[in-house]
């Protein structure tokens, strides 16, 4: 609703901290938002992919390898109730601190500090409640870091650039994995090394966003923090907010089915393939997907910058993700898991970049951005999280893998048909 003026009967101007930004940014500031990005991936994904499941198996050194996947689907299964409260819940803070160094700043280096820290102590731990706890309180550090430098896209990013810095926020994603897998396997050669390593690239790849404008919010712009208004501001409702609504359930449907796809992967190489040479050939798969992801992310997503256009772009990018799961559901083989990782890549680079640009044209309202882009973004984090243990109990009731695509794929699809049913974004 449009609040008039008493005095004059104009409409007053947005709060600087709450308007809709019309300024480019420059290349200064992407590189530092792709920076920070790059260190965030690298410490998230290269633990998920391949230290955290060689931890576990390394503990339990299970009889049935299934003993280790279900355990490892379990550690992940805790971390995603974790980040379904830190994501909204930091995103709502951020969104109400007044601090002279801005909004969101204070929440990224408190976010870094906490995941890098939490990272450090995991490697040092031998007992499973202990990894799993570690691991939480890593998840939530990633929570409170990246809720805040998400939420910068809408606070300074014109719409018609979003979708290209989008792409900067999803290539890193692509390269950080493979960076980091090669870090853990051939710079580094224990474990404990490996986490402290990547905490610590974490943070010096976060300084230099740090030092990039983020306008202050003023204490009369502030919304009043009590816990009712932050927990019913967890709700949005699909009714009034019916785009929103499509865009999350989208959202969290292709992230599942990417994480299927991906989570595993390790097991699958090793167990499903006999693959003797699974680590490598990790890699290999990654650096194929990565490619993928890289020339997706910022050429398509510049693409639809120019166009005007979202919708079209996520559902061809969720039906590219759901033909690749199909493939390697129905021919399990290494020369046809490159194949499928080039046509994953593709389509979730795409996804990555068009769809958080979608994102952030339907948020409800402006002084909410971080608490809304928090929930949008539970819907990434939480099938990294979940994916593991669906995986795990489709792998115990059939034996192999091949439950896993299939539902991989199926998620996917139905992420393509649930976005087409926004209206408010072309």
């Amino acid at each position: 609703m449009t609040h008039l003026d008493a005095a004059s009967g104009t409409v007053p101007a947005a709060p600087a901290a709450l308007g809709e930004p019309t300024r480019r940014v420059g290349a200064g500031w992407i590189a530092a938002f792709a920076t920070a990005w790059f260190g965030i991936w690298m410490a998230q994904l290269t633990p998920v992919q391949l230290l955290l499941p060689a931890q576990v198996d390394e503990r339990l050194h299970p009889e049935d390898w299934v003993d280790s996947v279900v355990a490892f689907g379990a550690i992940s299964g805790v971390a995603a109730l974790a980040t379904i409260i830190a994501y909204p819940l930091t995103g709502a803070l951020s969104d109400r601190t007044t601090s002279r160094f801005g909004r969101r700043r204070p929440w990224i280096l408190i976010g870094a500090l906490v995941f890098a820290v939490s990272l450090v102590l995991l490697g040092f731990q031998s007992e499973m409640w202990a990894i799993g706890a570690a691991w939480v309180a890593a998840s939530v550090g990633f929570c409170i870091m990246t809720a805040a430098l998400t939420a910068t896209i809408s606070d300074q990013v014109p719409v018609n650039q979003r979708g290209f810095v989008s792409g900067w926020m999803s290539a890193p994603q692509a390269v950080g994995i493979i960076v980091g897998l090669l870090l853990v396997t051939e710079l580094v050669t224990d474990r404990v090394t490996g986490y402290a390593l990547l905490a610590a690239i974490l943070v010096v790849l976060a300084v230099p966003f740090l030092f990039r404008h983020d306008e202050p919010l003023t204490a009369t712009e502030r919304t009043r923090v009590t816990a009712k208004h932050i927990i019913s501001g967890f709700w949005i409702s699909p009714r009034k907010h019916p785009d929103f609504g499509w865009t999350l359930l989208s959202r969290v449907m292709v992230s599942i089915g990417n994480a299927l796809g991906t989570s595993l992967l390790l097991y699958f190489l090793m167990f499903q393939l006999d693959d003797e040479h699974a680590e490598a050939d990790l890699i290999l798969l990654t650096l194929i997907y990565m490619v993928f992801v890289i020339l997706a992310s910022l050429g398509l997503g510049k693409l639809s910058d120019r166009l005007g256009r979202r919708k079209a772009f996520v559902f061809l990018a969720s039906g590219l993700q759901g033909v690749a799961a199909l493939l390697l559901a129905i021919v399990p083989d290494l020369s046809v898991a490159m194949v499928a990782a080039g046509l994953l890549g593709l389509g979730y680079g795409c996804f990555l970049s068009v769809d958080q640009a979608l994102a952030t044209q339907v948020l409800p309202d402006a002084a909410t951005r971080g608490k809304d882009l928090g929930i949008m973004n539970i819907a990434s984090a939480v099938p990294q999280a979940i994916a593991p243990l669906i995986g795990a109990a489709a792998v115990v009731m059939t034996g192999s893998f091949v439950l896993v695509f299939v539902l991989s794929a199926v998620f996917a699809f139905g992420g393509a048909l649930a976005v087409a049913r926004v209206r408010s974004v072309r």
